[in-house]
């Protein structure tokens, strides 16, 4: 068996090849991943303009103490531009995004202001208050995205404020989907004795289009030889990875390990880890090769463990590894050393600090606790049981960039 962290990395060292780029409008960009960096072609704000609706006045005009009369000479709406001169002791009815006028470099809020007619009388001020400076957001030529992030509604603003229609996004991983055995049914068909319905090809499908994947579901296969080798082979013509779940372990129908060995090639089988230990890794022609546990808990932690980052760099993204963060045990647990073990978790923050406690029972069948739990608890190979209040790390569910 190898370790997690070293199937991982074998993972990562065969996926050098990302998926390549289209170009969609911008409206459809969201959750994409940008293809190369992008550079400011103009300063924004593009001039300096001011932040609140008020009078725009020159410094020079501003008294040092009790309060001065300014005439107001014109009013400056958002979109306008004023082409006059403002003499000493004037000042501009300004709103708020409207450019500031040659000559003016402070605003007053005009709840600080007293008006009569076409005159104010205005207190002291900090000089240049009010007013957005050309380029304080972003600069000219700067990198306002690097390649490789996940384009997220903020980005999207951003980028619109640049003046872009479309983007060059990464296409899409492509996922072929399927489980396998005849022990499982479809849901909502007759469900014979011995049978349960398959619940990991809705799971994995639901995580494969989260992490930004198509998917082609290819259904249930039975536990026919010739016909698995056939529908893989289907699958790796169509798909840049291709998942299943089930038939990895020793069983005597277990055949999708032996299959692979037959139509592609297996770099590894077994991980030291609690649950998922039997996984599959490989290639059929071009395409990634993950087999998958048929128990529906170790299918969904061998997915978020070894698929996503996969799926993860073929799109490009520069962060394919969440973070772990720490927590302390509000339990007792149980560890055996030698293994990296994964249970699921209840973090919240109590008495100062974030806490965690297991969801009960831990059975890698026990689907429900991926229901109940909001992370993993992720106990190192080389620790043994854990105390209450000791330190344990935490990776929070629903990590995607």
């Amino acid at each position: 068996m190898i370790s997690v962290r070293d199937g991982q990395n074998r993972i990562l060292a065969q996926v050098t090849q990302r998926t390549p780029p289209e170009l969609v409008p911008l409206a459809d960009a969201r959750d994409r991943v940008l293809w190369e960096a992008a550079r400011a072609p103009f300063d924004v704000p593009p001039t300096d303009n001011s932040a609140v609706d008020g009078y725009a006045v020159s410094s020079a005009d501003i008294p040092a103490t009790d309060t001065r009369e300014l005439s107001v000479v014109a009013d400056l709406p958002a979109g306008s531009v004023f082409d006059g001169v403002v003499q000493p002791g004037q000042a501009i009815r300004i709103m708020t995004g409207a450019p500031m006028p040659p000559g003016p470099d402070t605003v007053y809020p005009q709840e600080s202001v007293e008006r009569v007619g076409d005159r104010i009388r205005v207190p002291p001020i900090a000089r240049g208050a009010n007013v957005r400076r050309r380029g304080e957001d972003v600069a000219s030529g700067t990198i306002v995205i690097e390649a490789g992030a996940v384009l997220r509604p903020q980005e999207l603003g951003l980028l619109a404020s640049l003046g872009q229609r479309h983007l060059l996004v990464s296409q899409p991983p492509r996922v072929a989907l399927l489980s396998t055995g005849d022990e499982v049914a479809e849901p909502g068909a007759t469900r014979k004795p011995g049978q349960i319905y398959d619940a990991n090809r809705f799971t994995l499908r639901g995580l494969s289009e989260q992490c930004g994947g198509v998917v082609t579901d290819l259904g249930i296969v039975p536990d026919q030889r010739d016909l698995l080798r056939t529908r893989l082979l289907e699958a790796a013509e169509v798909a840049d990875l291709v998942i299943t779940s089930g038939g990895v372990s020793v069983g005597a129908y277990d055949l999708v390990k032996e299959v692979l060995g037959e139509i592609g090639g297996i770099d590894f089988w077994q991980v030291a880890m609690q649950p998922g230990r039997p996984l599959a890794v490989g290639r059929i022609g071009r395409a990634h090769f993950f087999g998958l546990p048929g128990n529906p808990v170790a299918s969904m932690l061998t997915f978020l463990l070894f698929v996503r980052p996969a799926i993860f760099t073929l799109a490009g993204r520069r962060r394919v590894l969440p973070e772990t963060w720490p927590a302390r045990a509000a339990e007792p647990m149980r560890k055996k050393a030698g293994r990296r073990e994964f249970k699921r978790g209840i973090l919240r923050f109590d008495r100062g600090g974030w806490e965690v406690r297991t969801t009960g029972p831990q059975g890698s069948g026990i689907l429900s606790s991926m229901v109940a739990g909001n992370c993993l608890i992720v106990l190192e190979e080389e620790r043994g049981d854990v105390a209450a209040g000791e330190t344990v790390l935490v990776e929070p569910f629903g990590w995607t960039d």
